[in-house]
């Protein structure tokens, strides 16, 4: 009797049905399916959606059958619902009318076949996929008598036109930037790489949001390595909500502690571009118009768009400027304070005589004093930068001014330190892309100085060095080609060379398919039959 009991309880646990199951997270079977009933599924969408004040359902006759056309207000466009979708429906009804011969299926694929005039649709049959697409920006037509929907692309929500970002000005070159669509953004990209090997691959993070994001590199350039590892990385997030590329950063970065960052961001198209055709890959996010790039490595750092759209001369004396302001913004309050505190004597005399004057009653240790007035700097700096534009230029000039002279009458600090703080801080704005983190290896260097003189500061900069040598982005070095050395590399590094020099790639990015342009890419002059003015030879 047991043994026969057994039998029956396997039997009877084998012929379970799903619904008597409980259902894994992420299965097909929790997804709940359109009814055949267009009522039921209305009902559902009003409870799902909470009843929301935006929430359009046009109901109508198609024929002898009942239809209704779901969609958020202020999502779509309602002249493309009006005239590609509810128009021809209405004028083809007679047409679409289900007879004994034509059934509802027929009828749906006549409905897709010959009514819709829209190019992107599709065809769901869950509820879920029904509710993401409307609040997305779809339009979703149920009929009765059918368990499907069609869903059509009809977003048209206002967004922000294609403008100059005003974080990236540039003198010459475009002058356009990404915005908060996605859609826009991948058409701008589109626009400067007219390739079909150009991969747009989406991907949706975020289980409140929904977000949608977008994997963008270029196919026989980015190392297949690089863009596999992307993916497990995003693929691996699990968050709430994604409402700007800056949450992505935070779980695709190699070294969250570190104050470098590796993961790179632009706000413009051409940049993005000229980074995907170096082997890098581009992910941008619906939402915001900061596209993230890795691997990202800090030679970009120095790297301005400019730098290759004027002659390759004043673009290396320009990227020579920008390494001399890295190391005034990280290193000179450091050295004055050493040269004050501990090294008078590499001073010359004269000089050492006015620091010396301008320092009579100053209450305060040099380390302190610029200290300091780095702080007063930064809160002057966010407090223009936290204002409207023409407030904030007032209070970042005139509190600059105002605070730095009475600071001065009041022998608060001297003139030097005042002076010592202005060109640290005129020259952060040359970087703004790492502008926090230098503010960090100012503040350590400035404690090691403090303490211990110019030793302090050379061992700073030697731990700082260090701890970057051995990050890495996606497995790339951060210091390449400086670290490890690669002479190769180094056309685009100190230098900016000529284009028609730099034929080959990264090498340590886009060593897929290192060829740029050709070996021997030097524009050759032109020949002695080719010196003859336009129009001589007609005129003889």
């Amino acid at each position: 009797m047991l043994r026969n009991f057994k039998y029956k309880f396997r039997t009877w646990k084998k012929n379970l049905t799903p619904n008597n199951t409980a259902p894994k997270a992420g299965d097909e079977s929790d997804k709940q399916v359109l009814s055949k009933n267009l009522s039921v599924n209305l009902d559902l969408v009003r409870k799902k959606l909470g009843n929301s004040m935006d929430l359009i359902i046009r109901e109508f006759n198609l024929g002898n059958t009942r239809a209704a056309l779901v969609c958020l207000d202020g999502l779509v466009d309602k002249e493309i619902a009006d005239t590609h979708i509810l128009q021809p429906m209405l004028i083809h009804a007679r047409m679409a009318e289900p007879t004994p011969v034509k059934g509802k299926n027929e009828l749906w694929k006549f409905i897709k076949d010959n009514n819709l005039s829209a190019i992107d649709y599709k065809e769901v049959y869950t509820l879920d996929e029904v509710l993401n697409k409307i609040i997305s920006g779809f339009t979703a037509l149920l009929i009765d008598g059918l368990a499907a929907a069609l869903v059509i692309n009809t977003v048209g929500f206002e967004a922000r036109d294609v403008k100059e970002p005003e974080t990236e000005a540039v003198v010459r070159g475009p002058r356009e930037g990404f915005t908060e669509r996605l859609q826009v953004n991948t058409a701008l990209l589109r626009r400067k790489i007219k390739s079909p090997d150009l991969r747009l691959e989406r991907m949706t993070l975020g289980r409140v949001t929904k977000t949608d994001i977008c994997i963008a590199y270029v196919q026989g350039i980015a190392n297949d390595k690089i863009v596999d590892e992307l993916k497990k990385r995003l693929q691996r997030i699990e968050i709430d909500a994604v409402l700007e590329s800056g949450y992505i950063e935070a779980f695709i970065e190699d070294a969250p502690f570190s104050m470098f960052a590796t993961v790179g961001n632009t706000e413009k198209p051409d940049i993005a571009a000229a980074k995907m055709l170096e082997g890098r890959v581009a992910v941008l996010v619906d939402g915001s118009p900061m596209t993230l790039t890795i691997p990202y490595l800090f030679i970009e750092t120095i790297q301005v768009s400019e730098d290759y759209y004027s002659r390759w001369l004043s673009g290396t004396m320009m990227r020579w400027f920008r390494i001399l302001s890295i190391t005034l913004t990280t290193q000179l309050p450091a050295l004055y304070v050493a040269t004050v505190s501990f090294n008078a004597e590499v001073l010359p005399t004269i000089l050492l005589i006015t620091i010396a004057a301008s320092r009579e009653g100053v209450p305060l240790p040099a380390a302190v004093e610029m200290l300091f007035l780095g702080i007063i700097f930064e809160i002057l700096r966010e407090a223009g930068i936290r204002q409207p534009r023409p407030v904030g230029q007032a209070v970042s000039i005139i509190g600059a001014l105002v605070i730095g002279e009475a600071a001065i009458n009041a022998g608060l600090v001297s003139a030097p330190a005042v002076m010592v703080t202005v060109l640290t801080g005129i020259a952060s704005f040359t970087i703004p892309a790492q502008s926090i983190t230098y503010i960090f290896i100012r503040l350590l260097l400035l404690a090691l100085a403090a303490t211990t003189g110019f030793f302090g500061l050379i061992l700073g900069i030697i731990i700082v060095l260090i701890h970057m040598a051995s990050l890495r982005s996606f497995g790339v070095p951060y210091l390449s080609p400086l670290a490890p050395a690669n002479f190769g590399d180094w056309k685009d590094f100190l230098f900016r060379a000529p284009l028609w020099t730099m034929f080959s790639r990264p090498s340590v990015i886009g060593w897929q398919n290192r060829k740029r342009t050709g070996a021997f890419g030097m524009p050759r002059p032109p020949k002695d039959e080719e010196k003859k003015p336009a129009g001589e030879g007609e005129r003889e």
